[in-house]
């Protein structure tokens, strides 16, 4: 009997690919950069499962492209903003995702960012480059204290409260701003409640943990960013878009703030002649927050687990749209 074919947009880690390979005829897109919409549409005929990543653009017209084979979309991310959810769940094809495992390490990362661009990392590293150090010098490449600051967490699911974990290491005062937050937990890790305005106004580092959505796409803009304290820095490790980049500029350029530290950028990737780039107190990473050998070996296993399930009809491990099951 001959195995179901299924279309990968991307190499996996060998650990995910090993498994998806056990359980299917897969055709693996070879390339770095993605593959075309117009190529997705070609692949995904005939095939009874896709796996995909974010920078795939998965609507209805591409599911309808499969024919009607279609079993399931098996995402190694855990955001799933690039997929019509809704098309998929009136197709009956459940959608998978990979939520939880990369909660510790995006967290390790973005706290990297935050003391990176409190203590002006890059900067200095650049500077021991350029052959610029000369001396010792008492005004010297001067930062921000970490340890003892406040940091406002919008967003306070389970990126949001492992921060919260890392910041009581260095005893700073945590703020969060979620009304889905729950109240024990955020009791227990010693964080406060605050609305947007009162956390941008009150926090020396404001670090992003929302998903992309419509209430969140650039909630962070020029109003915002006027909010927030002369000396503050902005992480996001988010999505790109829940931050305005026009408007980051021009904060960082007029020194509205002092320093923004991304992981995400909008667009994605970031052009080469953006003007943030040209900042010296934006510094800019190419997403890769989760990017461990452990937990992006977890994350592939995980699609692959997804996969193998939706492909025997068998309910998803980590399922987006359960109500294909009712």
């Amino acid at each position: 009997m001959s195995k179901p074919r299924v279309f990968v947009t991307r190499l996996l880690p060998e650990g995910g690919m090993q498994r998806i390979h056990q359980v299917c005829e897969a055709e693996v897109w070879p390339e770095e950069l993605p593959p075309a919409y117009e190529v997705l549409l070609q692949k995904v005929r005939g095939a009874a499962g896709l796996v995909s990543l974010l920078t795939d653009r998965i609507d209805s017209g591409l599911m309808d492209a499969a024919g009607g084979t279609l079993k399931v979309i098996s995402q190694m991310a855990v955001g799933y903003d690039n997929i019509d959810v809704a098309a998929a769940t009136a197709r009956g094809i459940p959608v998978g995702n990979t939520p939880g495992v990369l909660t510790e390490t995006t967290a390790d990362f973005a706290f990297a960012l935050l003391m990176s661009a409190a203590r002006r990392v890059v900067e200095g590293e650049r500077y021991v480059k350029a052959g610029a150090w000369k001396t010792w010098g008492p005004t010297l490449l001067m930062g921000y204290d970490v340890h003892g600051a406040t940091l406002g967490l919008v967003g306070f699911g389970r990126i949001g409260q492992a921060m919260a974990r890392r910041a009581a290491g260095f005893r700073m005062q945590v703020l969060y701003h979620d009304p889905a937050a729950d109240p024990g937990v955020a009791k227990q890790l010693g964080a406060h409640s605050r609305s947007l305005e009162q956390l941008l106004a009150e926090s020396d580092f404001v670090s992003l943990h929302v998903p992309l959505t419509p209430e969140t796409h650039h909630l962070i803009g020029e109003p915002q960013l006027r909010q927030m304290k002369p000396s503050a820095i902005l992480i996001n490790t988010a999505r790109g878009p829940v931050v305005d980049p026009r408007a980051l500029y021009h904060a960082l350029h007029q020194r509205t703030i002092a320093a923004a530290a991304l992981d995400v950028t909008d667009p994605e990737p970031i052009q080469p002649d953006d003007p943030l780039l040209s900042l010296e107190n934006c510094l800019i990473l190419p997403h890769i927050a989760s990017s461990s050998h452990a937990t992006r070996t977890r994350m592939a296993t995980m699609a692959a687990d997804n996969l193998a399930a939706g492909l025997r009809g068998e309910r998803l491990p980590n399922c987006v749209n359960p109500e294909v099951y009712r």
